[in-house]
């Protein structure tokens, strides 16, 4: 009997749908088709096909693109108002994708420059590296399919994709806009299974590349049982560390770390965790962030109002609460927040100055909740910034460009934003963790790169 997955609403329960679940004898099935494509460098769709399936699906996503977003805002949690964005920036990266084939290109190797090489001339292509098997998660349902799968599909590699159980929606709609843009199925197959089956996906020898995007837990596990010579990109998570120093401009300062904090109810990689801020302008500084917190509406994502939605389940909602009361009780201050709204939801929380030790500080939260420590000393505070696992985006905030150099220099980060929040990405950037945060780059084109492999031609003749 065929197992089923209740899709629900991570806000309010309500069943959105009920689909079946794959078994082990699909996972097979997608496996060998996926395969004997890889396996046969005639059946690759020609470049030009997989641009106009391409440009035809960006097309087919942006008509949809409404309905999309309420469905991705529903099953995800994540508010109507940044879905929509979402989307917007799913469109953006298929045609990225698109317009990002010909830069699949080799070049030339110098010859004729010894004895040994005359007559010579060398070159290098590009070739889908084969089977591609990626695992996504669930904060960003639609886009982070579309950097998984899209690439693939773009260099020729056959994928199969299992989404987050709790978002598997997004992922279908994604797929199915690519058949109807004329991908034949077997290209592209998305499975919706148990993490057991999903694991033995991925670690079987013929997937060459393994893409994920989840904790870091399951990340690095998957990673050391994968197959010998099966190569992977991780996306993790992180702390993102802010140094906000005595120069800088608050007015601008407050409102993007407010939104890259509580964005999502703080469940992003990159978001807003750990905000350094001297002490000249700490206390100003905690009291408008308190400020704006308090203004956000919590609730319904898919209401036009909301501005922090749900976490994904009930015991995120509990873990982050039990985090915060530790803080408080080994001394932290509670600014604001501290609390659940409902089983869902959980109040915008800003902590001053808990213990370096306390999970808050030592842990990425992935949720509503915003640390502030108060710094004199710049490179102290930067020390402290670099102590956790996590490196993936930073932040600093000042108006010295010395300062601001600096800064980026010494914090241990992949990116840093200058007078910006942590959680800044458009999809043609490289994307990256260092540490635990990661492994591989991701963005479009970066991942189209990861996904193939350089071939060397050397060419002999007397004539050259």
């Amino acid at each position: 009997m065929t197992k089923r997955l209740k899709v629900n609403s991570p806000y309010d329960g309500h069943l959105i749908a009920e689909i079946n679940l794959d078994d082990a004898t699909q996972v097979e099935s997608a496996l060998k088709t996926a395969y004997r494509l890889a396996q046969d460098s005639d059946k690759i769709l020609p470049a030009s096909r997989r641009i106009k399936i391409l440009e035809k699906t960006a097309d087919i996503v942006q008509s949809k693109a409404e309905k999309f977003a309420r469905q991705s805002a529903e099953e995800g949690g994540k508010p109507l108002i940044d879905s929509r964005i979402e989307l917007d920036r799913a469109v953006q990266g298929i045609r990225e994708a698109a317009q990002s084939i010909s830069q699949l290109t080799g070049h030339e190797i110098p010859m004729n420059l010894t004895a040994s090489s005359m007559n010579r001339m060398a070159l290098t292509t590009r070739e889908p590296i084969g089977v591609v098997a990626a695992i996504s998660a669930f904060n960003h349902p639609f886009n982070l399919i579309v950097h998984q799968v899209i690439p693939a599909v773009a260099v020729g590699c056959p994928v199969i994709v299992k989404p987050a159980r709790a978002t598997p929606l997004s992922c279908l709609n994604l797929v199915k806009c690519l058949y109807e843009a004329g991908l034949p199925k077997e290209w592209c197959q998305a499975l919706v299974c148990e993490s057991s089956l999903a694991e033995k996906l991925v670690t079987d020898p013929r997937v060459a590349f393994f893409s994920f995007i989840g904790s870091g837990e399951v990340g690095w596990k998957l990673r050391s049982k994968l197959a010998p010579g099966t190569r992977c990109a991780l996306e993790h998570g992180g702390a993102a560390p802010v140094i906000v120093d005595h120069d800088a401009n608050l007015k601008d300062a407050l409102p993007l770390l407010a939104k890259g904090g509580f964005y999502h109810a703080g469940q992003v990689c990159v978001s807003v965790q750990k905000v350094f801020v001297h002490e000249k302008l700490v206390d100003k500084f905690s009291k408008g962030l308190v400020k704006l917190a308090k203004k956000l509406v919590v609730g319904d994502p898919t209401d036009e109002k909301t501005e922090v939605g749900p976490l994904i389940q009930e015991k995120e909602v509990d873990r982050v609460d039990q985090w915060v009361k530790e803080a408080k009780k080994n001394g932290a201050k509670i600014l604001t927040g501290g609390k659940k709204i409902g089983t869902t939801c959980y109040a915008p929380t800003v902590i001053l100055n808990p213990s370096d030790k306390d999970k808050v500080s030592s842990q990425e939260i992935f949720g509503p909740v915003v640390i502030i420590y108060s710094f004199k000393d710049r490179l102290k505070a930067i020390k402290r910034a670099n102590q956790t696992p996590f490196s993936f985006q930073a932040a600093v905030f000042t108006q010295n460009i010395d300062t601001a150099l600096d800064t980026a220099k010494r914090i241990n980060a992949a990116a840093v934003m200058i007078n910006d929040h942590t959680a800044f990405r458009v999809d043609w950037m490289p994307f990256y963790g260092r540490k635990a945060s990661g492994l591989g780059v991701g963005g479009i084109l970066p991942t189209m790169m990861e996904m193939t492999e350089e071939k060397l031609l050397v060419f002999r003749s007397k004539l050259i």
